[in-house]
């Protein structure tokens, strides 16, 4: 199989009726590792939203069961896109998701905004780190099966195209990113999770590395030291030169799930998807009411 015989393929499918199925191709043979990598920033970066931070801070998931959350959260989407939306398991993932957010108070703005990063991180990562570009047909199916899981998850007001999404995200960012010591703290232990998975000598350059990636914007939200310029180049240049190395490689012939990725690390002797997540209380950890 050639490198890029996987990508005509998908430029011979339908973006809007093959959408999942062009994605789950991106996603689990063309770029599985960018997706965890990018899909790790996106949800760094709604940390930097004071009311989705404090929440996060409040619910205490992020800072004192940071492994399971990052399980449960990697677990619960790559339901979704391994057995599309029609599926029992897709459908059982999207009611524990659902089941979760509806015990806190959760804007719509807010709601759209984390759908948003889902839509528009991994395309701006994989322009840019990736072994090639994403195609025309991998960003509309992507905006699709997005649009899809937001209407599932009763999101109002969803952008149509992967332009609005890019806007709505932009947008949002510059309004509502500030400083916020609750956030801050959610954002230190997601670090020192993602540093954790390597040996403990590499902790303080990973750290350092990981911040090199962040754009200016989510490093002053954090209050951060921004790395050096020399810093940012090395790092940018090391995950750049990764992608093409890859593109030297063999196409991969077996789908690569976020299950089988080995930074999940909370279920050693597997998982029901039902019992993932969490089951919130009304007036513990940040859950004030079941809505109705």
């Amino acid at each position: 199989m050639k490198r890029f015989a996987r990508l005509e393929q998908l430029r011979r499918m339908d973006p809007y009726r093959d959408a999942t199925e062009i994605y789950r191709l991106s996603v689990a043979y063309e770029f599985p590792w960018d997706f965890a990598r990018a899909l790790e920033l996106a949800l760094y970066r709604t940390y930097a939203v004071p009311a989705i931070g404090r929440l996060l801070a409040e619910t205490a998931e992020l800072t004192e069961r940071t492994q399971k959350r990052y399980d449960d959260t990697a677990l619960l989407l790559d339901a979704i896109v391994e057995h599309g939306f029609g599926s029992d398991e897709a459908r059982t993932a999207i009611r524990r998701i659902n089941q979760m957010h509806r015990g806190y108070d959760i804007s719509d703005e807010d709601m759209r905004y984390v759908l948003c990063t889902f839509v528009v991180m991994p395309k701006r990562w994989i322009d840019a780190y990736g072994w090639r570009r994403m195609s025309r047909h991998e960003t509309v199916a992507s905006v699709v099966h997005h649009r899809t899981l937001g209407r599932h998850m009763g999101i109002k007001d969803i952008p149509e195209t992967y332009e609005e999404f890019e806007a709505c995200l932009d947008t949002y960012e510059a309004a509502h990113f500030a400083w916020d010591e609750s956030a801050r703290r959610v954002a230190d232990a997601t670090l020192d999770l993602m540093t954790s998975w390597y040996p403990r000598p590499l902790a303080p350059v990973l750290r350092t590395s990981i911040l090199a990636l962040l754009d200016d914007s989510l490093l002053r939200a954090f209050r951060y030291t921004p790395p050096s310029a020399a810093t940012r180049a090395w790092a940018r240049r090391a995950v750049r030169l990764r992608g093409r190395a890859v593109r030297l490689m063999p196409p991969r012939q077996s789908p690569h799930f976020a299950r089988q990725n080995w930074e999940i690390k909370g279920y050693p002797y597997g998982y029901r998807l039902a019992d993932l997540g969490t089951r919130p209380v009304p007036g513990v950890r940040g859950c004030p009411v079941r809505r109705t």
